[in-house]
């Protein structure tokens, strides 16, 4: 994992070096700069393959060809094997294969990659620039006179001088020649849909497994954590790596109420933790400590949007807690969109439902993307998200929204067919599998502090003012309209951050009531037995 910069059509060393000067926390172990004609790539890189010798920009051709990365590659070593270049290879890295595919198939390279990544690639004066398929590694690219500039974050693109500031659509190459080509889409929901239970949860457990073990590449100094808040999704995710990955370091963040208790993902991940045998690991943060982290956390997030500021708080506090321990981590980020896991969803027509995922999954790039992206590197952490595996989302299209949600004694039980496709194995205990979904601030018991803290510090008459004055800003509350204030302290009104406004993406509004409104109702689910959680007939 990385920090990418360049500039390209313009030999602006001075600026590319200002851009990595702002991203060390991407990559603190090496740093390297390329200047060729009138071009330059620059590179701050955190080592998780080929640590001895991975440095970037990788040069080849007399540095005529060179590439920067920011990502990994899962399948570069079959990549590898199948290219034996005869010249031989420079590096053990995964970055060096995209480069070496790309002088073996051009463009198309792009086509054969497995992972996430965001690169640009130097081939004399022409440049190919990539961003993997749902856009898990950032990009961003703006223009100033024939200078194209890009970089892995806003905060350094603002340096570069350039007018307006676009993100690099993901799924998407560029040349100089051909524009911006889509090679991926996401699939639409298929024609004909799994229905068979038996079969869809056979095929389910294989490729998820794969997708999580595949995950675990890294040199052998490397270590390798997860998330474990005690969910469905991450403490699954834990499970699978947990079986190659003695002592698995795990991690949960949470807090403790005012009668003693700590909140629920700090029980439940100590439930997955002790199930799967992971060396597990807690932090308990208090409402001052969320207070004190508030500002830092807008500022890296690079938004102020409250519903993403609200769950990177937690996020920022289990990424520090992670980074302790290990370099790599891994999550259960996209879980709910590709199986249908929000309580919204439960309101939808069954026909829509793949569709509405298709829709989510398309806008996580600049929400719980961004999110997890921004916290983990802010601690030189990798985090990395299997079920975004693109064998993953294509299987999750083909299966009917019948069985990804499904009734019981007359509640609706989200991301039922993910769970019924671990039932009964060893990985996880029924109290974890079946346990009622929580957003990941209820389950750290920090939901409505940022609520709170904004009401006590800005009056309604200042929320009118500041929405007043930034009309181009999505301002719709007083907790936003703080955010808003904090993150103007980070990024002045004349930055290039001004002209972006806030990414617009998944509204959690609507979620997070349906949440409040159903958890009178559906609570039974939390530890459940599996007698009163699933089916008792899976086939009913």
């Amino acid at each position: 994992m990385c920090g990418i910069a360049g500039c390209i059509g313009g030999r602006d060393q001075e600026t590319v070096t200002k851009m990595l000067d702002a991203l060390p926390h991407r990559g603190p172990d090496d740093r390297g700069l390329h200047v060729h004609g009138d071009n330059v790539l620059g590179h701050t890189r955190l080592s998780i393959v080929d640590v001895e010798g991975g440095h970037q920009p990788i040069l080849v051709n007399d540095g005529r060809q060179a590439i920067v990365c920011n990502g990994e590659i899962y399948n570069f070593r079959a990549l590898r094997k199948a290219l034996s270049p005869s010249d031989g290879f420079l590096t053990k890295s995964d970055t060096e294969v995209i480069l070496r595919l790309y002088q073996e198939n051009g463009d198309a390279c792009v086509r054969e990659l497995d992972g996430m990544f965001a690169f640009a690639i130097l081939d004399g004066d022409k440049c190919l620039m990539a961003r993997d398929p749902v856009g898990i590694k950032p990009l961003y690219y703006g223009y100033l006179k024939d200078h194209l500039y890009f970089s892995s974050e806003l905060g350094a693109m603002s340096l570069a001088g350039v007018d307006t500031v676009h993100e690099f659509p993901a799924g998407h190459y560029y040349t100089q020649e051909s524009g911006f080509v889509r090679y991926y889409d996401i699939p639409a929901a298929a024609d004909e849909q799994m229905t068979d239970i038996e079969e869809t949860s056979a095929r389910i457990r294989e490729t998820f497994i794969h997708s999580v073990k595949k995950r675990l590449l890294a040199d052998p100094q490397i270590p390798v954590g997860s998330f474990c808040s005690g969910g469905l999704d991450s403490s699954l995710v834990a499970a699978i790596a947990a079986e190659e990955i003695p002592n698995l370091h795990t991690f949960v963040v949470g807090m403790k109420g005012n009668d003693g208790e700590v909140s629920d993902d700090i029980k439940a991940g100590r439930i997955a933790a002790e199930h799967i045998g992971s060396t597990h690991h807690e932090l308990l943060f208090t409402e001052s400590d969320y207070y004190e982290a508030l500002p830092t956390v807008i500022n890296k997030l690079e938004s102020y949007d409250p519903s993403l500021v609200r769950c990177a708080v937690p996020c920022y506090f289990t990424c520090k807690l992670a980074a302790e321990y290990v370099t790599v981590v891994l999550t259960g980020e996209g879980a709910d969109e590709i199986f249908n896991g929000y309580h919204y969803m439960k309101h939808f027509p069954m026909a829509d439902l793949n569709q509405e995922a298709r829709r989510c999954i398309g806008s996580l790039h600049n929400i719980n993307l961004q999110r997890a992206d921004r916290m983990g590197m802010l601690f030189s952490l990798e985090l990395r998200v299997p079920f975004l595996d693109v064998e993953m989302i294509e299987l999750a299209s083909r299966i009917s929204p019948s069985l990804k949600i499904r009734e019981h004694n007359g509640a609706k039980i989200e991301k039922w067919i993910l769970r019924r496709a671990f039932e009964d194995t060893h990985y996880l205990p029924n109290s974890v599998l079946w346990r009622y979904k929580v957003q990941y601030t209820q389950g750290a018991g920090c939901e409505d502090l940022g609520e709170k803290l904004a009401h006590q510090m800005m009056s309604e008459s200042e929320y009118e003012r500041i929405r007043a004055e930034n009309p181009q800003a999505v301002i719709n509350s007083r907790e936003a309209a703080y955010y808003f204030k904090i993150f103007r302290q980070f990024h002045p009104q004349d930055s290039i951050l001004g002209s972006i406004g806030i990414w617009k993406g998944f509204d959690f509004a609507e979620e997070r009531e349906h949440v409040r409104g159903t958890v009178d109702g559906d609570r039974k689910h939390d530890y459940a037995d599996a007698s009163d959680a699933a089916p008792a007939d899976a086939s009913q």
